[in-house]
């Protein structure tokens, strides 16, 4: 006759068991997640990085003013992810300056609304500011035009 204790600690062993082989099965598709996501967010700077660099490089030959360059360098430079942060705000001032001081401005629509005057005005106000910022944009958008990411 098996004894009580015996068909117990067997049973507790299949148990034990049974919940290591799922708690590996568990871990090893967290592995997988984890990789696809690393994957996924390289994948993604890696569209950030050439959008980046091509207004960059838009941007230094004059084919893109300083300020719409400033607003689409800094909302990309801000969307790029890192396993630690970067401040890409104390990296570049410039470019984050002159956004600071053009991101409230209406356009598009809202611009086509204001009266001529106001825009003129607003264009004024925005070119004085393009202007003392442009030196040193300039440098930060040809530091830019060869931005690299960490572990490439």
């Amino acid at each position: 006759m098996i004894s009580p204790w015996l068909i117990a600690a067997l049973v507790g062993g299949v148990i034990i068991v049974g919940l290591a082989v799922y708690a590996g099965i568990l871990l090893a598709k967290l592995r997988q997640q984890t990789q696809h996501r690393r994957q996924a967010i390289a994948k993604r700077n890696d569209r950030i990085l050439d959008s980046v660099r091509t207004i960059a490089m838009a941007v230094r030959d004059d084919q893109c003013n300083l300020s719409e360059g400033a607003i689409r360098l800094t909302n990309l430079l801000n969307a790029l992810q890192f396993d630690q942060p970067r401040d890409f705000a104390a990296e570049y001032p410039g470019l984050y300056d002159l956004y600071d001081k053009v991101r409230e401005m209406p356009t598009h629509e809202a611009r086509k609304q204001l009266k001529r005057n106001e825009r003129m005005r607003l264009d004024l106000e925005r070119a004085g500011h393009e202007g003392e910022l442009e030196a040193t944009i300039k440098i930060e958008v040809e530091r830019l035009v060869s931005l690299e990411l960490p572990g490439r």
